[in-house]
Protein backbone atom coordinates (compact mmCIF):
# COMPACT_ATOMS: atom_id res chain seq x y z
CA UNK A 1 0.00 0.00 0.00
CA UNK A 2 1.27 3.48 -0.87
CA UNK A 3 2.37 5.59 2.07
CA UNK A 4 0.05 8.64 2.16
CA UNK A 5 2.87 10.68 3.67
CA UNK A 6 5.45 9.92 0.96
CA UNK A 7 6.44 13.15 -0.75
CA UNK A 8 6.15 13.55 -4.54
CA UNK A 9 9.94 13.77 -4.74
CA UNK A 10 10.35 10.47 -2.87
CA UNK A 11 7.72 8.80 -5.06
CA UNK A 12 9.49 10.00 -8.19
CA UNK A 13 12.82 8.75 -6.93
CA UNK A 14 11.34 5.36 -6.04
CA UNK A 15 9.84 4.93 -9.52
CA UNK A 16 13.14 5.84 -11.21
CA UNK A 17 14.98 3.38 -8.98
CA UNK A 18 12.57 0.57 -9.87
CA UNK A 19 12.77 1.28 -13.60
CA UNK A 20 16.56 1.48 -13.40
CA UNK A 21 16.85 -1.81 -11.52
CA UNK A 22 14.48 -3.58 -13.93
CA UNK A 23 16.29 -2.39 -17.06
CA UNK A 24 19.70 -3.34 -15.66
CA UNK A 25 18.43 -6.80 -14.71
CA UNK A 26 16.44 -7.46 -17.89
CA UNK A 27 18.91 -5.95 -20.33
CA UNK A 28 16.11 -4.31 -22.32
CA UNK A 29 12.36 -3.78 -22.07
CA UNK A 30 9.40 -2.04 -23.67
CA UNK A 31 7.08 0.35 -21.87
CA UNK A 32 4.40 -2.34 -21.69
CA UNK A 33 6.82 -4.89 -20.24
CA UNK A 34 7.98 -2.46 -17.56
CA UNK A 35 4.41 -1.43 -16.75
CA UNK A 36 3.37 -5.04 -16.28
CA UNK A 37 6.48 -6.08 -14.36
CA UNK A 38 6.53 -3.10 -11.99
CA UNK A 39 2.80 -2.58 -11.59
CA UNK A 40 3.11 1.05 -12.68
CA UNK A 41 0.66 2.59 -15.13
CA UNK A 42 1.65 2.82 -18.79
CA UNK A 43 1.36 6.65 -18.90
CA UNK A 44 3.59 6.96 -15.82
CA UNK A 45 6.17 4.60 -17.26
CA UNK A 46 6.11 6.54 -20.53
CA UNK A 47 6.67 9.85 -18.75
CA UNK A 48 9.63 8.59 -16.74
CA UNK A 49 11.25 6.80 -19.68
CA UNK A 50 11.02 10.01 -21.72
CA UNK A 51 12.83 11.91 -18.97
CA UNK A 52 15.47 9.19 -18.50
CA UNK A 53 16.07 9.09 -22.27
CA UNK A 54 16.45 12.88 -22.37
CA UNK A 55 18.98 12.64 -19.51
CA UNK A 56 20.97 10.00 -21.41
CA UNK A 57 20.32 7.34 -18.79
CA UNK A 58 18.52 4.97 -21.17
CA UNK A 59 18.87 4.32 -24.89
CA UNK A 60 16.23 3.58 -27.53
CA UNK A 61 17.42 0.30 -29.03
CA UNK A 62 14.85 -0.32 -31.77
CA UNK A 63 11.28 -1.46 -32.35
CA UNK A 64 9.87 -4.90 -31.65
CA UNK A 65 8.27 -6.85 -34.48
CA UNK A 66 4.68 -5.84 -35.06
CA UNK A 67 1.86 -8.10 -33.91
CA UNK A 68 -0.71 -6.15 -35.87
CA UNK A 69 -0.57 -2.76 -34.18
CA UNK A 70 2.05 -0.10 -33.61
CA UNK A 71 5.49 -1.58 -33.00
CA UNK A 72 6.65 -1.22 -29.40
CA UNK A 73 9.84 0.73 -28.72
CA UNK A 74 12.52 -1.13 -26.78
CA UNK A 75 14.88 0.56 -24.32
CA UNK A 76 18.19 -0.43 -22.75
CA UNK A 77 20.08 1.09 -19.87
CA UNK A 78 23.30 2.92 -20.80
CA UNK A 79 25.83 0.86 -18.79
CA UNK A 80 28.26 3.76 -18.58
CA UNK A 81 25.74 6.30 -17.35
CA UNK A 82 26.92 5.46 -13.83
CA UNK A 83 30.15 3.82 -12.69
CA UNK A 84 31.04 2.20 -9.38
CA UNK A 85 34.28 1.83 -7.45
CA UNK A 86 35.13 -1.24 -5.35
CA UNK A 87 38.19 -1.17 -3.06
CA UNK A 88 39.44 -3.79 -0.68
CA UNK A 89 42.12 -3.12 1.87
CA UNK A 90 44.43 -5.90 3.03
CA UNK A 91 47.56 -6.09 5.14
CA UNK A 92 49.95 -5.91 2.19
CA UNK A 93 47.92 -4.27 -0.56
CA UNK A 94 44.95 -2.17 -1.59
CA UNK A 95 43.09 -3.45 -4.66
CA UNK A 96 40.46 -1.53 -6.63
CA UNK A 97 38.34 -1.72 -9.75
CA UNK A 98 36.06 0.64 -11.64
CA UNK A 99 33.03 -1.02 -13.22
CA UNK A 100 29.90 -0.07 -15.12
CA UNK A 101 26.24 -0.91 -14.47
CA UNK A 102 26.48 -4.36 -16.05
CA UNK A 103 29.65 -5.26 -14.16
CA UNK A 104 32.19 -4.70 -16.94
CA UNK A 105 35.55 -3.71 -15.47
CA UNK A 106 36.84 -0.39 -16.84
CA UNK A 107 40.05 -0.26 -14.81
CA UNK A 108 41.66 -2.25 -12.02
CA UNK A 109 44.81 -1.86 -10.03
CA UNK A 110 46.80 -2.64 -6.91
CA UNK A 111 48.80 -0.34 -4.67
CA UNK A 112 50.53 -0.56 -1.28
CA UNK A 113 48.17 -1.06 1.63
CA UNK A 114 46.57 2.02 3.16
CA UNK A 115 46.69 0.13 6.45
CA UNK A 116 50.42 0.78 6.41
CA UNK A 117 50.37 4.24 4.83
CA UNK A 118 47.26 5.89 6.27
CA UNK A 119 43.72 6.75 5.18
CA UNK A 120 44.89 9.89 3.38
CA UNK A 121 46.35 7.65 0.67
CA UNK A 122 42.91 6.12 0.13
CA UNK A 123 41.38 9.58 -0.22
CA UNK A 124 44.04 10.55 -2.75
CA UNK A 125 43.31 7.39 -4.77
CA UNK A 126 39.58 8.11 -4.81
CA UNK A 127 40.13 11.74 -5.80
CA UNK A 128 42.31 10.66 -8.72
CA UNK A 129 39.74 8.13 -9.92
CA UNK A 130 36.85 10.60 -9.66
CA UNK A 131 38.79 13.08 -11.78
CA UNK A 132 39.39 10.35 -14.37
CA UNK A 133 35.84 8.95 -14.21
CA UNK A 134 33.41 11.83 -13.56
CA UNK A 135 30.44 9.43 -13.81
CA UNK A 136 31.57 7.55 -10.72
CA UNK A 137 28.45 7.38 -8.55
CA UNK A 138 29.15 4.97 -5.70
CA UNK A 139 32.01 3.52 -3.66
CA UNK A 140 32.21 0.25 -1.70
CA UNK A 141 35.20 -0.39 0.54
CA UNK A 142 36.05 -3.62 2.36
CA UNK A 143 38.18 -3.65 5.51
CA UNK A 144 39.54 -6.47 7.73
CA UNK A 145 37.51 -5.47 10.76
CA UNK A 146 34.03 -4.99 12.17
CA UNK A 147 32.06 -2.02 10.84
CA UNK A 148 28.91 -0.34 12.15
CA UNK A 149 27.20 2.47 10.24
CA UNK A 150 30.37 3.14 8.26
CA UNK A 151 32.57 3.42 11.36
CA UNK A 152 35.34 0.90 12.06
CA UNK A 153 34.60 -0.52 15.51
CA UNK A 154 37.05 -3.43 15.71
CA UNK A 155 40.32 -3.78 13.81
CA UNK A 156 42.91 -4.98 16.35
CA UNK A 157 46.04 -5.02 14.15
CA UNK A 158 45.50 -1.35 13.28
CA UNK A 159 44.51 0.62 16.39
CA UNK A 160 44.98 3.92 14.54
CA UNK A 161 41.78 3.13 12.60
CA UNK A 162 39.65 2.13 15.58
CA UNK A 163 36.58 4.36 15.79
CA UNK A 164 37.31 5.98 12.44
CA UNK A 165 34.17 7.10 10.57
CA UNK A 166 35.46 6.18 7.13
CA UNK A 167 32.08 6.43 5.43
CA UNK A 168 31.28 9.85 6.87
CA UNK A 169 34.73 11.18 6.02
CA UNK A 170 34.59 10.08 2.40
CA UNK A 171 30.98 11.12 1.78
CA UNK A 172 31.66 14.54 3.25
CA UNK A 173 34.68 15.09 1.03
CA UNK A 174 33.46 13.62 -2.26
CA UNK A 175 29.65 13.91 -2.06
CA UNK A 176 29.30 10.36 -3.40
CA UNK A 177 27.51 7.60 -1.45
CA UNK A 178 29.88 5.16 0.24
CA UNK A 179 29.40 1.81 1.93
CA UNK A 180 32.03 0.31 4.24
CA UNK A 181 31.80 -3.44 4.78
CA UNK A 182 33.61 -6.16 6.66
CA UNK A 183 35.76 -8.21 4.29
CA UNK A 184 34.10 -11.55 5.01
CA UNK A 185 30.55 -10.18 4.84
CA UNK A 186 31.39 -8.90 1.37
CA UNK A 187 32.96 -12.26 0.46
CA UNK A 188 29.96 -14.40 1.38
CA UNK A 189 27.68 -11.94 -0.44
CA UNK A 190 29.92 -12.07 -3.49
CA UNK A 191 30.08 -15.87 -3.49
CA UNK A 192 26.30 -16.21 -3.26
CA UNK A 193 25.74 -13.58 -5.96
CA UNK A 194 28.35 -15.01 -8.30
CA UNK A 195 26.96 -18.55 -7.92
CA UNK A 196 23.38 -17.21 -8.20
CA UNK A 197 22.49 -18.78 -4.86
CA UNK A 198 19.30 -17.49 -3.23
CA UNK A 199 17.82 -18.06 0.22
CA UNK A 200 20.67 -20.32 1.31
CA UNK A 201 22.61 -20.45 4.56
CA UNK A 202 26.37 -20.23 4.04
CA UNK A 203 29.54 -19.55 5.99
CA UNK A 204 32.73 -18.18 4.41
CA UNK A 205 35.93 -18.84 6.40
CA UNK A 206 39.23 -17.07 5.83
CA UNK A 207 42.32 -17.46 7.97
CA UNK A 208 43.78 -14.39 6.33
CA UNK A 209 46.63 -11.97 6.85
CA UNK A 210 45.07 -10.28 9.88
CA UNK A 211 43.73 -13.23 11.87
CA UNK A 212 40.73 -15.43 11.09
CA UNK A 213 37.27 -14.18 10.17
CA UNK A 214 33.99 -15.38 8.74
CA UNK A 215 31.02 -14.14 6.78
CA UNK A 216 27.66 -15.66 7.70
CA UNK A 217 24.56 -15.79 5.53
CA UNK A 218 21.25 -17.18 6.76
CA UNK A 219 18.40 -17.74 4.31
CA UNK A 220 20.03 -15.38 1.82
CA UNK A 221 20.70 -12.51 4.24
CA UNK A 222 24.15 -11.51 5.50
CA UNK A 223 24.16 -11.62 9.30
CA UNK A 224 25.80 -8.63 10.97
CA UNK A 225 24.35 -9.02 14.45
CA UNK A 226 23.26 -6.68 17.22
CA UNK A 227 26.50 -4.68 17.33
CA UNK A 228 27.80 -5.61 13.84
CA UNK A 229 30.27 -8.00 15.47
CA UNK A 230 29.00 -11.19 13.86
CA UNK A 231 31.69 -13.33 12.27
CA UNK A 232 34.54 -12.38 14.62
CA UNK A 233 35.39 -16.04 15.12
CA UNK A 234 38.75 -15.31 16.76
CA UNK A 235 36.88 -15.14 20.06
CA UNK A 236 35.05 -18.47 19.81
CA UNK A 237 36.20 -20.43 22.90
CA UNK A 238 37.82 -23.78 22.23
CA UNK A 239 39.59 -26.30 24.45
CA UNK A 240 40.03 -25.39 28.11
CA UNK A 241 41.65 -21.99 27.96
CA UNK A 242 42.16 -21.05 24.31
CA UNK A 243 40.06 -19.26 21.72
CA UNK A 244 39.91 -20.26 18.07
CA UNK A 245 42.52 -17.64 17.23
CA UNK A 246 44.90 -18.94 19.89
CA UNK A 247 44.45 -22.56 18.83
CA UNK A 248 44.81 -21.74 15.14
CA UNK A 249 47.65 -19.24 15.17
CA UNK A 250 49.61 -20.79 18.03
CA UNK A 251 50.66 -17.53 19.64
CA UNK A 252 51.50 -15.47 16.56
CA UNK A 253 48.36 -13.40 16.12
CA UNK A 254 48.75 -11.73 12.75
CA UNK A 255 50.63 -13.92 10.34
CA UNK A 256 49.39 -15.92 7.40
CA UNK A 257 48.00 -19.19 8.75
CA UNK A 258 48.89 -22.55 7.24
CA UNK A 259 47.01 -25.55 8.61
CA UNK A 260 49.98 -27.80 9.20
CA UNK A 261 49.31 -29.87 12.28
CA UNK A 262 46.53 -32.02 13.66
CA UNK A 263 45.56 -29.61 16.41
CA UNK A 264 45.00 -26.74 13.95
CA UNK A 265 42.87 -28.99 11.76
CA UNK A 266 40.92 -30.10 14.83
CA UNK A 267 40.26 -26.48 15.80
CA UNK A 268 38.80 -25.76 12.33
CA UNK A 269 36.78 -28.98 12.51
CA UNK A 270 35.34 -27.87 15.85
CA UNK A 271 34.44 -24.49 14.37
CA UNK A 272 32.65 -26.10 11.41
CA UNK A 273 30.74 -28.31 13.84
CA UNK A 274 29.82 -25.23 15.87
CA UNK A 275 28.39 -23.50 12.81
CA UNK A 276 26.55 -26.70 11.85
CA UNK A 277 24.90 -26.82 15.28
CA UNK A 278 23.98 -23.13 15.40
CA UNK A 279 23.19 -21.97 11.85
CA UNK A 280 23.08 -25.32 9.97
CA UNK A 281 24.60 -23.92 6.73
CA UNK A 282 24.42 -25.83 3.47
CA UNK A 283 28.09 -25.07 2.78
CA UNK A 284 31.23 -23.67 4.36
CA UNK A 285 33.49 -21.96 1.85
CA UNK A 286 37.25 -21.68 2.32
CA UNK A 287 39.82 -19.58 0.47
CA UNK A 288 41.29 -21.75 -2.27
CA UNK A 289 44.88 -20.80 -1.50
CA UNK A 290 44.48 -21.94 2.12
CA UNK A 291 43.03 -25.44 1.59
CA UNK A 292 43.01 -28.31 -0.89
CA UNK A 293 40.73 -31.32 -1.29
CA UNK A 294 42.82 -33.47 1.04
CA UNK A 295 42.73 -30.84 3.79
CA UNK A 296 38.98 -30.33 3.42
CA UNK A 297 38.49 -34.08 3.82
CA UNK A 298 40.53 -34.01 7.06
CA UNK A 299 38.52 -31.07 8.40
CA UNK A 300 35.25 -32.85 7.63
CA UNK A 301 36.42 -35.97 9.48
CA UNK A 302 37.32 -33.86 12.51
CA UNK A 303 33.91 -32.18 12.41
CA UNK A 304 32.16 -35.53 12.22
CA UNK A 305 33.65 -36.42 15.60
CA UNK A 306 31.55 -33.67 17.19
CA UNK A 307 28.25 -33.67 15.29
CA UNK A 308 26.24 -36.25 13.29
CA UNK A 309 27.64 -36.46 9.77
CA UNK A 310 24.26 -35.95 8.09
CA UNK A 311 24.07 -32.42 9.53
CA UNK A 312 27.51 -31.34 8.33
CA UNK A 313 27.72 -28.75 5.55
CA UNK A 314 29.51 -29.29 2.27
CA UNK A 315 33.08 -27.94 2.47
CA UNK A 316 34.16 -25.99 -0.63
CA UNK A 317 37.08 -23.86 -1.83
CA UNK A 318 36.65 -20.65 -3.81
CA UNK A 319 38.65 -17.70 -5.14
CA UNK A 320 38.45 -15.36 -2.16
CA UNK A 321 39.77 -12.26 -3.91
CA UNK A 322 37.24 -12.68 -6.72
CA UNK A 323 34.36 -13.27 -4.30
CA UNK A 324 35.41 -10.32 -2.14
CA UNK A 325 35.57 -7.85 -5.03
CA UNK A 326 32.34 -9.17 -6.53
CA UNK A 327 30.56 -8.67 -3.20
CA UNK A 328 31.83 -5.10 -3.03
CA UNK A 329 30.64 -4.52 -6.58
CA UNK A 330 27.17 -5.73 -5.61
CA UNK A 331 27.09 -3.29 -2.68
CA UNK A 332 28.24 -0.42 -4.89
CA UNK A 333 25.69 -1.39 -7.55
CA UNK A 334 22.91 -1.22 -4.96
CA UNK A 335 24.05 2.30 -4.09
CA UNK A 336 24.09 3.27 -7.75
CA UNK A 337 20.53 2.12 -8.21
CA UNK A 338 19.20 3.57 -4.96
CA UNK A 339 21.28 6.67 -4.37
CA UNK A 340 22.19 8.13 -7.74
CA UNK A 341 20.45 11.39 -6.86
CA UNK A 342 22.75 11.81 -3.86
Amino acid sequence: MTDLYTSPKEKKKAIIQRIRAALIMLGSATKAELSQRLGISFPTISKFLAQMEADGEIIYSGDDDSSGGRRAKRYTYDPEYMLGLAIFVEKNETTFNIFDCIGEIKEEGTMPSILQQGAHVLEDLIETLIEKYPRLRSIAIGVPGAVKDGRIIFIPPYPQLLGYDLQGTLESRFQIPVVIENDMNASVLGYASNMEIENESLVYLYFGQNGPGSGIMINGDVVRGNTSFSGEISFVPQYDSRSFRQALLQGDDYRRTVLADDEQIDSVGRLVATFAAITNPSAVIFCDDEVDDALLAKIKEKSAAYIPREHLPVLLASDWRQDYLYGLQQLAMDLMIMESDY
